[in-house]
């Protein structure tokens, strides 16, 4: 399925959405009300247009249904009127006077959809389905406008090491050309936020980002989700509908784990990069589109060439631009700042040590924040957050311990201080390896001094016997054997 950013909509989580119905007719509200609710619908009724608009002031709806014939005023005047000022909410009109005129007058005036009483419940379901999708995909863009640029600003991007820098200029540099790019990373490394962050700022800003995880969509079903189809071109294709490329036109669209779309889907994606048009399925004529294609994938697309599961000519079509983004592991000085923003965003969720000013006041011990520093990573920022998350929930005080971290970082976070070969700290060391290896001196001159009794050693390093054996195992201080040499 496609990710589209997704701002609050009216409807509320436990229906698909709410619907309004406006019909002078009590058989047509009930049948109506129960066919809908049945669907999963939360339904309003009115008995007339003047309630009907009285609903429309005080709240919002993903459709409205209209009846053409009212006795107070007639479902055109109410058209007309609720157009005035909302463009975006779907109407369908519902008469029972069938004529091509009408329904002609009524499109013009601004009605999504026209159906005759007595109706087909099937038909009328789908197209429901389709206008509430469809609306609500321009609402969210319409936030997406907004906010993207702020949401997705390279402020924004956590990040100001070296390699990172370097991943936000050339990001600045290909944002507002048509450039097709190939964003690679390991997984976690955050290639959809600077697919987000380049859409941001391309000229294209104010129009569709439409994401599709490549991965997730069984085969058989992405070229449809990606191409559309006409009604009849499968079995349940009831009606036709719009793929995701004829819905990105005019915008971006950004297709997550590229390397694992089938070899069919990849010759007809490889025509939509050349040609810039499709045909549906089912369909006859093709369809022209004007959509800038970003792509990412976590593996080596080469490979996958020289092995024959990707073709060749779609791989040097997608890397026209590479954007590879580099592990955590490869940029720990941005630990801290990642750390910072997470505490912020899972404290202001669970309403945890958020200050006045807004600010979140968590913070990691030193050893506790050594060890995520001295952790490799595989699986990124990704990893990273959720490693933070669960700091935040867990959190009884300001300052996290150690002891909140997953067993797997405490059990594995032994200090690598590197060394050259004379055994003293290598000139280039970092900060953390700088404080690591005097603490592991002073440790070490603790315990030497007490006989290596660890109890004697924290009492005169004045830290809990519990945080000294923490620092022992993290600093690799082999205790066992040192006591045994001294017996």
């Amino acid at each position: 399925m496609p990710e589209l950013l997704a701002p609050d909509i009216p409807s509320t989580e436990s229906s698909k959405g709410r619907i309004l119905v406006i019909d002078d007719e009590a058989d047509i509200r009930e049948s109506l009300e129960t066919l809908l609710e049945i669907e999963g619908y939360d339904v309003s009724l009115a008995a007339d247009a003047t309630s009907g608009l009285k609903r429309l002031e005080t709240s919002s709806y993903d459709l409205i249904l209209l009846d053409l014939m009212m006795p107070d005023r007639s479902g055109m005047e109410v058209l007309r009127e609720v157009r005035e000022r909302d463009l975006e909410t779907p109407i369908f009109m519902i008469t029972a006077y069938g004529s091509v005129e009408v329904a002609v007058s009524a499109m013009k005036a601004g009605a999504n959809y026209y159906f005759s009483k007595p109706w087909d419940n099937e038909k009328l379901l789908v197209e429901i389905d389709l206008v509430i999708a469809r609306s609500r995909l321009e609402r969210e863009n319409t936030q997406l406008k907004r906010a993207l640029k702020q949401r997705y600003s390279f402020p924004n991007i956590i990040g100001r090491s070296e390699r990172m820098l370097r991943v936000l200029d050339l990001v600045t540099q290909v944002a507002t050309s048509r450039a097709t790019i190939l964003i690679t990373g390991e997984t976690g490394t955050g290639k959809e936020l600077i697919a987000k962050a380049i859409h941001a700022h391309s000229a294209r800003s104010d129009q569709m980002f439409v994401a599709v995880n490549s991965g997730s969509v069984p085969p058989d079903l992405l070229e449809s989700s990606l191409f559309g189809h006409v009604k009849g071109a499968f079995t349940g294709a009831i009606a036709s509908r719009k793929g995701y490329f004829e819905t990105a036109n005019k915008g971006t669209i950004f297709f997550d784990e590229i390397g694992t779309i089938s070899p069919e889907t990849q010759i007809k994606l490889l025509r939509v990069i050349q040609e810039r048009d499709f045909i549906p399925l089912g369909a006859s004529e093709t369809v022209k589109v004007d959509v800038r294609i970003l792509a990412a994938t976590n593996a080596d697309l080469r490979r996958l060439v020289d092995e024959g599961k990707f073709r060749e000519d779609l791989y040097y079509r997608l890397n026209v631009i590479n954007i590879s983004l580099p592990p955590l592991r490869e940029r720990k000085e941005d630990i801290p700042r990642l750390v910072d923003h997470f505490f912020l965003k899972y404290g202001r969720e669970n309403d945890k040590f958020i200050r006045p000013d807004g600010a979140c006041a968590l913070v990691f011990e030193s050893d506790a924040m050594q060890l995520l520093m001295d952790h490799s990573w595989p699986g990124n920022v990704r990893e990273l957050e959720n490693v933070v998350e669960r700091a935040v929930v867990l959190a009884t005080q300001a300052t996290v311990p150690a002891s909140v971290l997953p067993d797997y970082l405490q059990q594995t976070g032994g200090m690598g201080v590197r060394r050259d070969s004379s055994g003293y700290l290598a000139p280039d060391a970092s900060l953390f390896e700088m404080v690591a290896d005097f603490e592991r001196r002073c440790i070490i001159e603790a315990l030497e001094s007490s006989n290596w009794s660890q109890t004697e050693a924290a009492e005169a390093l004045r830290l809990p016997l519990s945080t000294l054996n923490q620092k022992i195992k993290r600093l690799n201080i082999d205790v066992k054997r040192k006591s045994a040499a001294e017996r």
